[in-house]
């Protein structure tokens, strides 16, 4: 995984609990890297015990951090230097889901050994989206749930997020998305 998602863990984890709660996430976690590099890849491995030992830490299940992580991402990779790609990605909560596969694409020219999930939108109803999330990754369909939370934010829309398939079923995580 690149640095970029083991940086913004960082920056939430020192916005919630400061620098030192950082340091004790790493120790933790066996982690003695002093500065991740954005664009520099890391071991997957690493990324998951940085959230498993913040999720110690702060005493929230895994599952609420990475929701948490989820919705935190969205600000965190604006701020980062992709806050143009978003604005073009999309000029509505639908449209933007349906153009993260072409955004990962763009994005993926600039990181190479970037894995990206994939996503497929498909509007039920005129107050429903379901949203099919494909990933070689395990565990994280809760910061899925964070992102679509986040970007009905961004999109300033009130919606739900319901993730009601998981990936044994099909081979991939099916979530809904309820307009309010």
């Amino acid at each position: 995984m690149y640095g970029l998602v083991n940086k913004a863990i960082e920056e939430m984890a020192i916005k919630v609990g400061g620098t030192d709660v950082w340091d004790a996430i790493k120790l933790k976690a066996g982690v003695d890297i002093p500065t991740f590099i954005s664009m520099k890849v890391y071991p997957d491995e690493l990324t998951y015990k940085l959230v498993d030992s913040a999720s110690e830490i702060f005493a929230i299940p895994a599952d609420e951090l990475l929701r948490q992580f989820g919705k935190h991402w969205i600000l965190f990779t604006a701020k980062e230097g992709y806050g143009d790609l978003l604005e073009i990605s999309g000029s509505n909560l639908r449209e933007f889901i349906e153009n993260l596969d072409t955004m990962h694409s763009r994005i993926a020219s600039t990181m190479p050994e970037l894995n990206p999930p994939s996503f497929e939108c498909i509007e039920t109803d005129d107050k429903t989206l379901q949203i099919h999330y494909f990933s070689d990754r395990e565990g994280f369909a809760p910061m899925v749930i964070g992102l679509l939370e986040g970007l009905g934010e961004m999109f300033a829309v009130d919606i739900t997020v319901a993730h009601v398939q998981t990936k044994a079923a099909k081979g991939f995580d099916t979530f809904e998305i309820h307009y309010l």
